[in-house]
């Protein structure tokens, strides 16, 4: 199966983006993918690249968040003159869309106490009442009663985003092998030795991007990857004429004009099924937002596992046991796709997550000691 410079387990949004940051800087790379029995949060994914509401109880985050939308623009631009792949990236800024009074008096007192955590990232978050929001977003239905907005959100398209990194990968030459699952991680003198069905992969540096699947993975290597699956499901609509610029939290227009619904959060292990009831209730909240959409088809839905940590957090952390392997866990695949690709993977390049800015994120935040 061959020798490289590192071993990416694990195929979708978060290895890709890591893998295709290490071979831009010019490392052998091999991403094992386990195939289409895998739970694949990257082909499920709603497509924003969000950050406003992102780092209640973690500034870290909101500051990481923040960054990687920053650099998001320079990943669209070195993957489409690389690729020819346009991963529609737009950066308009995003709503989150308020229905009552009560929930537009929760959203104000969650981004206040977001922005008031000490070290906290400064940017901006404008709340709207229903007459401004119009201006905006013309066509909202008469139950919003307000929005807030962000100018740093925007949204791009998942599938082709994950495409476009393949194809990079393909470019720079990288392994990509699919059907190969990783059954056991073992030293073997300065490598990680990776076993699978098909052979033995050898590695210097080892990186976990394999979402569900680090929880086991991880311990092989001296860590501990607690992760769960939450199921979202989501709604997708036929194509119409272009109405909506600007993404929702819940509803956003593709680049192709359909119209995808998403608004669940739900604890069902790993049952990825759809649920009439839920997505019955997203398309009624759908159409309380823009009543035009009710008239609308809905001609696809699934449901998806998210990645959560048991804090929401992701996890970056070097193995101290073992030298050179790293875990990359999160839900937010898209969003962090450019930090991964531009940010981390030069550190985990050069061998090293320097603690000002990774030791928050590591696994051992979880680690609790009962008192004396």
């Amino acid at each position: 199966m061959g020798a490289f410079d590192v071993a990416i387990v694990g195929g979708g949004l978060v290895g890709t983006a890591v893998a295709y940051g290490l071979a831009r800087q010019g490392a052998r790379i091999a991403v094992l993918d386990e195939g289409d029995v895998a739970f694949r949060a990257s082909r499920g994914n709603f497509g924003l690249v969000w950050v406003q509401s992102k780092g209640l109880g973690m500034p870290e985050y909101a500051a990481w968040t923040k960054a990687s939308s920053d650099a998001w623009a320079g990943l669209r631009d070195a993957l489409r003159d690389e690729t020819g792949i346009d991963t529609a990236f737009a950066r308009p800024g995003g709503f989150h869309v308020c229905l009552t009074d009560g929930e537009m008096e929760r959203r104000r007192e969650q981004n206040k106490r977001l922005h008031n955590q000490p070290d906290m990232v400064p940017y901006e978050v404008r709340f709207l009442d229903r007459k401004d929001a119009l201006d905006l977003l013309p066509g909202l239905g008469p139950e919003v009663v307000g929005v807030s907005y962000c100018p740093l959100d925007g949204h791009a398209n998942p599938l082709k985003l994950l495409r476009a990194l393949h194809a990079a990968l393909a470019r720079r030459g990288a392994a990509y092998r699919s059907n190969t699952p990783v059954q056991r991680i073992e030293r073997s003198g300065d490598a990680f030795a990776l076993t699978t069905p098909a052979g033995t992969i050898l590695s210097g540096k080892l990186i976990l991007a394999a979402g569900l699947g680090n929880a086991r993975l991880a311990p092989m290597v001296g860590m501990t990857a607690p992760v769960r699956p939450q199921r979202g499901q989501i709604l997708v609509t036929e194509r119409v004429a272009p109405f909506l610029k600007h993404p929702l939290v819940t509803v956003r227009q593709t680049d192709e004009g359909s119209v995808m619904i998403g608004d669940s959060l739900e604890e069902a292990g790993f049952d990825d099924r759809v649920g009439h009831a839920v997505v019955a209730m997203m398309a009624d909240r759908a159409v309380k937002t823009f009543p035009a959409l009710r008239g609308v088809r809905v001609v696809r839905t699934w449901g998806a596992l998210r990645v959560m940590t048991p804090d929401g957090f992701p996890i970056y952390q070097q193995s101290a046991e073992h030298p050179g392997a790293f875990l990359v866990t999160c839900h937010s695949g898209v969003t962090l796709a450019a930090g991964h690709a531009l940010n981390l993977a030069p550190h985990v390049a050069a061998g090293c997550l320097p603690d000002a800015a990774f030791a928050a994120f590591s696994a051992r935040r979880f680690d609790v000691r009962a008192a004396a």
